[in-house]
């Protein structure tokens, strides 16, 4: 299958085209910048440019591929205040549309990219595959909707949601409290640290697009999930332990002061179970779990 791929070039898209043309497939990978062209080149894809800021960009991509794996997502509210995250958001729901014009009729598959989080039903109750609320406070929910509506043009959608995705070198939100913790000198967790991230080596991650792709069904969502929650004071140490600082508690009234944006997150119990995705792809992780990543993570 010829496929397009956004965000070819970051860190979950690099390791999802190595995933695909190691299958045998033909990819064409979306880039903004000569460094991303000549990186996919040198992978073995072929390049397309463009970005999310130019839809017709997007539309041309996926009308020439047979099948369309969506994981760009600008992460620029990321890092700030994230005043800026509605509007992400908005962009990624309009670059879904933009492609689902291209593939509408066609029956072919589109794979797009959420988080676990819209999964969750209850507090504390792991997310699950098959929930979904379209009425979600959390701005991430407008890709799923726009999936939703893709959907029912005769184009074979499905979702994967994200964890926190790992190797030695990044972790998602993880790496943000890192470099909160070495500007801070202190790693830190709220309150007891029993709030638990989901997580997942990004080979395993990679695996599962593809087994999405492969494997097309409308309307299914998937959860990229090798471990279904990893104590936040677990994380916290460890990282403390590389970074050579103390770890500690802060009440919520702290967390703010201590993480910025981060603090919206850091004291979420956000667990997920995969149970579905593994029964409906037969998808079983076997890369590094995200704490032998951060044991092995230079710190320096």
């Amino acid at each position: 299958m010829r496929i397009f791929v956004t965000g070819a070039t970051g860190f979950i898209g690099s390791t999802i085209v190595k995933e695909l043309l190691g299958a045998g497939h033909q990819v064409v990978g979306l880039t903004r910048t000569e460094a991303g062209a000549q990186a996919l080149l040198a992978a073995g894809a072929a390049v397309h440019r463009g970005n999310l800021d130019e839809p017709e960009s997007l539309r041309s991509g996926a009308a020439q591929a047979d099948g369309v794996i969506h994981c760009a997502f600008d992460h620029s509210a990321f890092g700030q205040d994230f005043s800026r995250f509605i509007e992400v958001c908005d962009k990624d729901r309009r670059a879904i549309e933009a492609m689902g014009d291209a593939l509408a009729g066609s029956g072919r598959p589109l794979i797009i990219t959420s988080v676990t989080g819209m999964g969750m039903a209850a507090p504390g109750q792991p997310a699950t595959e098959d929930y979904f609320d379209p009425n979600n406070p959390n701005p991430r929910i407008a890709s799923e909707i726009a999936a939703a509506s893709v959907a029912q043009r005769d184009v074979k959608v499905s979702v994967v949601r994200l964890p926190q995705v790992h190797d030695t070198v990044r972790q998602g939100l993880i790496s943000y409290a890192v470099q909160v913790a070495r500007q801070k000198g202190v790693s830190a967790y709220i309150g007891e640290g029993r709030n638990r991230w989901p997580a997942a080596h990004v080979t395993d991650v990679a695996h599962l697009y593809r087994l999405a792709l492969e494997k097309p069904e409308t309307g299914r969502c998937y959860h990229a999930v090798a471990e279904e929650g990893v104590p936040m004071r677990t994380i916290a140490e460890i990282v403390g332990k590389g970074l050579k600082v103390p770890t500690v508690s802060l009440s919520a009234e702290e967390a703010q002061a201590h993480f910025g944006w981060l603090a919206l997150f850091a004291g979420l119990d956000m667990p997920a179970s995969s149970a579905l995705t593994r029964q409906r792809l037969g998808w079983a992780p076997t890369g590094p779990d995200l704490v032998s990543d951060l044991e092995n993570m230079r710190y320096a």
